[in-house]
């Protein structure tokens, strides 16, 4: 596909749920896999020298509520210039029907593209890929690090016209839920990172855990008490949250629970140990078979 780029494009922050908006696009959230984030990464990190960005094919399903599910995503080569876009229909087609085949529930939700909003080139292959799905999801990945972290966004987009001339592409922002466990988050924000020495080992990322752990408990304290201060109004959703995790901690007395933390962490600091000490041999069984056939 090559089109000509002759696209207005007007990007819009996301708007508040209070808000109206006076577009007829409905206003969805997408909801992202750590996977998709990574996906992204590694195909800009192995994009041609010559491009400055990259863009593919997402990967998910529709919720009931409307949620976009994002689950996978594919790179789609594409060339692009200041006036116009080429993108090659017949690769992105193959990689669909291969993905179809290992999972028929996941359909085409929309389509990234790495780079801080978007422009006019974004608006011709949103034409295109609103011609594959109906109101498809917009994702951008800040990989240039432009405000000092990766950021991500979400769009949806409708036409803006005066009669039968369309004016310009509106691109609105939508929210965005970033889902993971706590192992996903680690290698997360360790890739939002503008720079990093080295990858966190397993004590450093429970420590990090932890610390963030403790850093919730006391913005539950502090909300807690200002309620009944009385400087905050009180929240029936909240304090049923607050409940459900309360009622969820098991109730042992302190010393049992101590040990049971120490078991758990004594188990795995000798798992650490036993892969260390069988790292060890087998580098050494390879210096030996190497130095037997020297010999």
């Amino acid at each position: 596909m090559a089109a000509a780029n002759e696209h207005t494009v007007l990007q819009f922050v996301a708007p508040s749920s209070t808000s109206s908006s006076a577009s007829s696009t409905p206003i969805l959230t997408a909801r992202i896999h750590p996977l998709v984030i990574f996906n992204v990464c590694d195909c800009f990190v192995r994009r041609p020298d010559s491009a400055e960005r990259v863009i593919g094919t997402l990967l998910g399903s529709i919720l009931p509520d409307g949620t976009v599910d994002i689950r996978n995503s594919y790179a789609v080569p594409h060339n692009e210039s200041s006036d116009q876009v080429a993108v090659d229909i017949d690769y992105h087609h193959n990689m669909l029907a291969s993905h179809l085949k290992v999972n028929p529930k996941e359909i085409i939700v929309g389509w990234y593209s790495t780079g801080l909003g978007v422009n006019g080139g974004s608006a011709l292959i949103h034409d295109f890929f609103a011609r594959e799905v109906t109101n498809p999801i917009h994702l951008t990945v800040d990989t240039g690090f432009t405000n000092g972290e990766g950021a991500i966004k979400a769009f949806v987009s409708s036409n803006l016209s005066l009669g039968d001339r369309q004016l310009a592409a509106q691109f609105q922002e939508v929210p965005v839920d970033l889902r993971m466990v706590e192992a996903e988050r680690v290698g997360y924000d360790v890739l939002k990172a503008t720079a990093v020495d080295k990858l966190p080992n397993d004590m450093e990322g429970m420590e990090g855990t932890m610390e963030r752990l403790l850093t919730l408990i006391n913005d539950v304290y502090k909300y807690v008490d200002s309620v009944v201060e009385g400087q905050t109004s009180p929240d029936n959703n909240i304090g049923r949250f607050i409940a459900d995790a309360v009622a969820s901690l098991p109730k042992l007395p302190p010393q049992v629970f101590d040990n049971l933390v120490n078991d758990s962490l004594q188990d795995q600091l000798l798992l650490l140990y036993l892969s260390s000490i069988t790292r060890t041999q087998l580098s050494l069984a390879e210096k030996l078979n190497t130095a037997a056939q020297m010999l």
